[in-house]
């Protein structure tokens, strides 16, 4: 089914404006990117040996997909070296494929767990590389996966942040990556308190639905590129919230006075030359923890703030915000001169840009301060 297909009468005419349209389509959020990606293919268990591994995009078609998360072959320490698999899972009727990375000190002990979504036209292979994940959850001790999204859901592989029915706990895209996610928890022994969500730009508007939906199952968010729960309900006024973030915020109603039992901790990049994703956006993603934190709405000042400059590349501002136990339940980075792209990341993959501070090394240090239940 298409994603239009809440506007059916509209759907050619709402299709050229996608592609044409005034508002530049926020250019690259949904189109094709302009670099073109290739690398050499591994098998479906062989180790990534080195960072020019790590790095390299995987050519991996349907066919080469091994079987469902609950038949991925168990990982012993005789077996040695980290893992990069295939897997599908079945969900509701549908068929849904998926990376998995498995740290080279797994043997059977929990360890805790990313899930990583990526953007539009990309994915798992591009994402990996790009953001190069798999090399700090080596160095870390994580266990990764990259789950999905196909042209049969969304035409430009975007995940369907922005329709109502994948804005919501028990259906739709949502309720499809949870479930995901505790199958691959159950397939290797994932530390259940220690369940992480990231994404970029449609990948972190996603990531956002998760974690306003899911706090039960998420320690923490990562959300780089995106916007904020609920500033859309169809491609056209997620179009307009990413071209100026004025979007309105609207929680699930069916959260008691828009407060959920536990507000998920988010650190949020952005760059404040991002002309797909309006940088306003990353300020809503702050705006919204705090009314989902203290029910207020009102605008807090950040409790620490920190100016900073990558050496030979861009400057950025770091800032804090605290709940009362002194943690953070926001850390917002705004990188100055850094476009739609992930920060620090690596040019083998799309939408990437080494002169940034290196994201996922601060994602994961985020990361590491929460567990369910503290």
């Amino acid at each position: 089914m298409s994603q239009f297909d809440q506007l059916a009468p509209t759907h050619d005419a709402l299709w050229s404006f996608f592609m044409r349209g005034p508002l530049g389509l926020a250019a690259f959020f949904f189109m094709q990117p302009e670099t073109d990606v290739s690398g050499a293919s591994l098998g479906a268990e062989t180790p990534p040996n080195s960072h020019e591994a790590f790095s390299r995009p995987i050519e991996a078609s349907r066919a080469a997909m091994c079987a469902p998360a609950t038949s991925l072959q168990p990982i012993v320490r005789e077996s040695g070296g980290p893992h990069w698999m295939n897997g599908q899972f079945d969900h509701d009727g549908g068929i849904y494929d998926f990376k998995v990375y498995v740290p080279s000190a797994y043997a059977g002990q929990p360890l805790p767990m990313i899930v990583m979504l990526h953007g539009a036209q990309q994915d798992p292979e591009d994402f990996a590389a790009g953001t190069e994940m798999n090399a700090t959850a080596e160095a870390e001790g994580y266990i990764v996966v990259y789950p999905r999204q196909t042209e049969s859901a969304n035409p430009l592989r975007c995940w369907n942040w922005f329709r109502l029915n994948d804005q919501l706990r028990a259906s739709g895209e949502t309720a499809m990556i949870a479930a995901l996610t505790r199958e691959v928890m159950a397939a290797y022994n994932v530390d259940p308190s220690r369940v992480y969500v990231a994404g970029m730009s449609a990948g972190g508007a996603m990531a956002v639905n998760l974690a306003v939906t899911h706090p039960d199952l998420y320690a923490a968010g990562a959300v780089h590129s995106g916007v904020a729960y609920g500033v859309a309900a169809e491609p056209l006024s997620a179009l307009c919230a990413m071209n100026d973030g004025m979007g309105t915020v609207r929680l699930p109603e069916a959260l008691p006075n828009r407060r959920p039992s536990r507000t998920v901790p988010l650190i949020v990049f952005h760059g404040d030359a991002d002309d797909t994703v309006h940088p306003a956006n990353s300020g809503q993603v702050v705006a919204m923890n705090q009314l989902l934190f203290d029910g207020s709405g009102n605008a807090r000042p950040p409790g620490l703030t920190h100016h900073d400059k990558i050496e030979g590349g861009y400057a950025y501002t770091r800032s804090l915000f605290h709940d009362h136990d002194g943690l953070p339940f926001v850390e917002h980075w705004l990188v100055h001169g850094l476009g739609h792209a992930w920060s620090g990341g690596n040019p083998a993959g799309t939408f990437t840009d080494e002169r940034g501070p290196i994201a996922s090394r601060e994602i994961v240090r985020f990361f590491g301060l929460f567990t369910l239940g503290r």
